[in-house]
């Protein structure tokens, strides 16, 4: 039933999702999910637990689909995992739950078959591959601003259109009163009642231009960073809204804002002071909008880990060490496949990706087998053990951070990533060392 459950997956997520998007289709997934989950979870413990498994997967489902709180960590976690993830709270997807009980049964009923959990562990690569699936999602672009009164609109396609009645110091949604109609944003401007200061949007860019004379002459006054235009390359690849589209000059006591419709980067306001903020998308728009990808970096980070998994146990292993070390590199190169091929190839790598699972399931279930047969030291096992989510952490988490805007320079991210990684490594070396110099030939 799990294979079954992981087959629905794949066919609901990877193909009716992205042409029927819908209530069906979603809540498809969610029981087709709760079918699997249990099964997985179960592996997690020592000892066949099928009813902790069970209420453990229902009680994180519940707080994850009635709670902002849950939602927002489940999208934290899954981005570590999955790369750029959006998890939302759906309190109607609690009518997926009685799957669990379905889950239960059909659990129970394994107990007659032979090696049940062998069959779970075979399914693994493609559940990973279907809990990967991503559902195709309208991202909202700001195109342009209009000023009504002391009411300032950014208007938003696919989404809802941003109001501020202080000046762009907050702001709040709204649905649009009348239908859309063509409209072309404005992309110069000058202050009123002051027609020497203009600003104009940098045609293809990102970035605002500022003129002192009428118009006669042009200075930049806003632009992204190589950091930051790095980072919406990332969030926003193959789309064509990156760049500032419109804007609108407004007076105010003291002075003058500008608030510009940045396109899928949302919002950028200048305050009477004359300092630029990037407001993004407030409220719940910021639940639509993308993330920082770094799965290459993720990609790096699991293929470092796995090797230091392997490579700690292969260290320790009295027997069929070469045997070994074959399997590890078999495993761990099928691993890659799966988590870098969707990063590094712009086409479907359907089939790369399977052989990578299929691979990296093989060189797993050898390598136990050859650690045990070959008698592996505990120590050892236990530092490839417990070093492996140290170095997926130390790589991967500076990158993580870079993707949020600290630290903001990539260079100190990757500074940051090797000395942390060459500080597990260096530890884990001499705990192999020192436990190999105890327990001698």
């Amino acid at each position: 039933m799990t294979v079954a459950g992981v087959f629905v997956l794949l066919v609901n997520d990877h193909l009716l999702k992205q042409a029927w998007p819908g209530f069906v289709t979603g809540k498809l997934s969610d029981v087709a999910g709760l079918m699997v989950a249990p099964a997985l979870l179960a592996l997690l413990f020592w000892r066949r637990a099928d009813l902790a498994a069970t209420l453990l997967t229902g009680a994180l489902f519940t707080l994850v689909k009635s709670t902002e709180t849950g939602a927002e960590a489940a999208s934290q976690v899954w981005t570590l995992v999955a790369g750029p993830s959006r998890v939302l709270a759906d309190p109607t997807d609690l009518l997926a739950l009685p799957a669990l009980a379905l889950a239960w049964w059909v659990r129970g009923r394994s107990l007659h078959t032979h090696s049940p959990k062998w069959r779970i562990i075979a399914a693994m690569p493609l559940t990973v591959l279907a809990v990967a699936a991503t559902s195709a999602v309208h991202m909202p672009a700001a195109e342009f601003v209009e000023v009504d009164g002391d009411r300032i609109v950014v208007h938003v396609s696919g989404g809802q259109d941003q109001i501020s009645r202080d000046g762009g110091a907050t702001w709040s949604e709204s649905d649009r009163a009348t239908a859309d109609e063509p409209r072309r944003p404005q992309s110069a401007a000058c202050v009123p009642m002051q027609a020497t200061r203009c600003y104009r949007v940098v045609p293809g860019r990102m970035a605002v231009q500022q003129s002192d004379d009428g118009g006669d002459s042009w200075r930049p006054s806003w632009t992204t960073s190589d950091d930051d235009r790095e980072r919406l390359r990332r969030t926003y690849s193959g789309s064509h809204d990156r760049h500032s589209m419109g804007l609108a000059a407004v007076p105010r006591p003291g002075g003058h804002v500008v608030v510009v419709a940045n396109g899928l980067d949302g919002i950028l306001v200048r305050d009477v002071q004359g300092t630029w903020r990037r407001v993004g998308w407030p409220g719940q728009a910021a639940e639509q909008a993308a993330t920082v990808d770094v799965s290459l970096e993720r990609s790096v980070a699991l293929f470092l880990a796995a090797c230091m998994l392997f490579g700690g146990v292969g260290a320790g292993v009295r027997q069929f060490h070469r045997v070994y070390t074959g399997f590890a590199v078999f495993a761990c190169l099928g691993l890659f496949g799966i988590v870098a091929e969707a990063a590094l190839l712009d086409h479907d790598a359907f089939g790369v990706v399977v052989l990578g699972g299929v691979a990296a399931a093989l060189g797993t279930l050898a390598c136990l087998v050859l650690a045990f047969g070959g008698r592996a030291r505990p120590v050892t096992a236990a530092v490839g053990v417990g070093g492996a989510p140290l170095v997926f952490a130390a790589v991967y988490l500076p990158f993580h951070g870079w993707a949020g805007g600290a630290p903001d320079a990539y260079e100190v991210a990757v500074v940051i990533a090797a000395v942390l990684t060459a500080l597990v490594l260096v530890a884990g070396a001499a705990l192999i060392r020192n436990d190999a110099g105890r327990s001698g030939p």
